[in-house]
């Protein structure tokens, strides 16, 4: 019944909403590490994890259980990029505060649209359980 009510779409988008929270984790860690000599940005590569989810390449691709059926890759483990320090870095530390402030409210837009769909999704389910009430 699970899987009646909660379909790929569901899945997908819960997954997405995992990947905004890793995202929130290492923007949060890369801001408490600015002034940490050697420390070097991390943020995922939403758009490689994403696409490869969606089309099937790289280490996330989805997995055809029948040639009409598409299961979401996993994104668990998605691509996470280093940003290297500025030539200029003399600490060797790559974190710009406000890039990545930049990216914070970025993912918590991000996060709070999904969310939204989210509970749009189970309004409805909660109207069709309600016989329309």
């Amino acid at each position: 019944m699970a899987g009646f009510l909660f379909d790929s779409l569901y899945n997908g988008l819960q997954n997405v909403l995992d990947l905004r929270q890793q995202q929130q984790g290492l923007t949060s860690a890369n801001l408490a590490n600015q002034n940490t000599p050697g420390y070097r940005a991390r943020y995922i590569d939403f758009e490689h994890t994403l696409n490869d989810a969606i089309y099937g390449q790289g280490p996330v691709a989805m997995h055809k259980t029948d040639a009409r059926h598409m299961t979401p890759g996993d994104t668990k483990n998605p691509n996470i990029i280093e940003d290297d320090p500025a030539p200029w870095s003399l600490d060797g530390n790559s974190v710009h505060p406000e890039k990545e402030m930049a990216r914070l409210n970025a993912n918590n837009l991000l996060y709070q649209a999904v969310t939204k769909g989210v509970a749009k999704r189970l309004a409805l389910l909660k109207y069709a359980a309600n016989n329309g009430k």
